[in-house]
């Protein structure tokens, strides 16, 4: 539920609509500061999701370093998606995580990233900077956060992608997860209107390949948009993700790059819904049309092949989709929090809608299991067996 601090009319008019959000922002920053013992009380477990413990692997949701903000700060950067940036420490996120029985969080950089430093210098400064935090300070820092935090790198990329800083990207992502021993690498489905399938990527996605990396892709709010007097995260962003991930189909990029698994936010957007048209120029709806055939064969086996989170997206008609598309094995348990404080008030089962979708054993596996397996130097941290 973010965006960016993007400059020049279009992002003046974003901030402009988008103070109608501004209580919900200023909630969940207070909530954020609310210590451990002032929450709202705990009133149990949901009648459908009993008390499981501590087992729930939160694979979407964002860090926000004190040297990070004071960076956006000093570039005017005091809002993401028209609201504060919102508070965050180590500390308020273990705090969430054991309000709601989540053992580990998968942290990522949220836009703008990196973009808003035009110098590839500061760029790939800052990069470094927020990867090495990551992993000496989360990842495989302090024992008492040990195995509560995963990570996904971020990218030195700009607003203008060229050859150059794809290159610096590619040399970033393989000390992140060579050496850093990151969990992954995030990149947002738009760099300054360019998407991910456009051939300029083509050598990180070979290093991407050659790592056999988890990529996270996260939307960001793109350069143009009408204007319908909304917040744009309640569905530009769905669409951008959309955008990227059948753009990289019609590019080939799924083709070429098979050993990248890519998890799509936000329930990949609108594309579990249009899955099947967004396949029509590909040959298999004809194929399923002359053998009579549906359901597993009337959307691209490439999509299928995606994982999806949950976050923002736990009602039924996000996930019957994606679980139609999918199946249940390529969805992983998200909350985008921080940015998402204010859904999460108290304590307990934090998507008790995912109770209309999943039975019980399902809801295990969407929450835990799923992302043990995708993840396995996480599941070694942790000590758990992956199934």
């Amino acid at each position: 539920m973010t965006g960016s601090g993007t400059e020049g009319a279009q992002g003046l008019r974003r901030r402009g609509v988008l103070k109608a959000a501004l209580p919900l922002a200023v909630t969940a920053t207070a909530l954020d500061a609310t210590p451990a013992s002032a929450a709202a009380p705990d009133t149990g477990p949901t009648k459908a999701a009993p008390a499981r413990g501590r087992d729930r692997i939160d694979v979407h949701c964002h860090l926000i370093p004190d040297f990070y903000r004071k960076s956006l700060t000093a570039h005017g950067i005091t809002e993401i998606g028209g609201v504060p940036v919102p508070a965050w420490s180590p500390a308020l996120a273990v705090d969430f995580m054991n309000r709601y029985g989540i053992e580990t969080q998968v942290v990522s950089v949220s836009e703008p990233g990196v973009t808003y430093l035009d110098s590839p210098a500061d760029r790939l400064d800052m990069a470094r900077r927020l990867n090495t935090y990551m992993s000496r300070d989360l990842v495989h820092g302090a024992a008492y956060r040990k195995g509560r935090f995963g990570g996904f790198a971020v990218l030195p990329l700009g607003r203008t992608v060229t050859a150059e800083n794809v290159s610096v990207a590619a040399t970033e992502a393989k000390r992140a997860v060579r050496e850093l021993r990151l969990d992954g690498v995030g990149l947002f489905s738009s760099y300054g209107g360019t998407y991910l399938g456009d051939p300029v990527f083509e050598p990180l996605l070979r290093t991407l390949d050659e790592l056999g990396a988890m990529v996270f892709i996260h939307p960001v709010t793109p350069q143009t948009y009408p204007d319908l007097g909304l917040p744009p995260f309640l569905y530009e962003f769905t669409f951008d993700t959309t955008r990227a991930l059948v753009n990289m189909l019609y590019k080939g990029v799924y083709t070429r790059h098979g050993r990248i698994r890519w998890l799509a936010a936000h329930a990949g957007g609108t594309l579990p819904y249009i899955s099947y048209r967004t396949s029509l120029l590909t040959l298999t709806p004809a194929i399923a049309q002359q053998l009579g055939a549906s359901g597993a064969a009337d959307s691209s086996p490439h999509f299928r092949g995606l994982f999806y989170d949950t976050a923002l997206s736990p009602a039924p008609q996000a996930m019957k989709s994606v679980q139609e598309l999918a199946g249940t094995r390529h969805i992983l348990f998200a909350t985008d929090w921080p940015f998402t404080s204010a859904l999460f008030p108290g304590a307990g089962d934090p998507a008790p809608q995912l109770d209309e979708t999943f039975d019980a054993g399902e809801r295990l596996a969407v929450e835990r299991s799923n992302a043990l397996a995708q993840f396995p130097a996480l599941a070694a941290r942790i000590g758990a067996r992956q199934g």
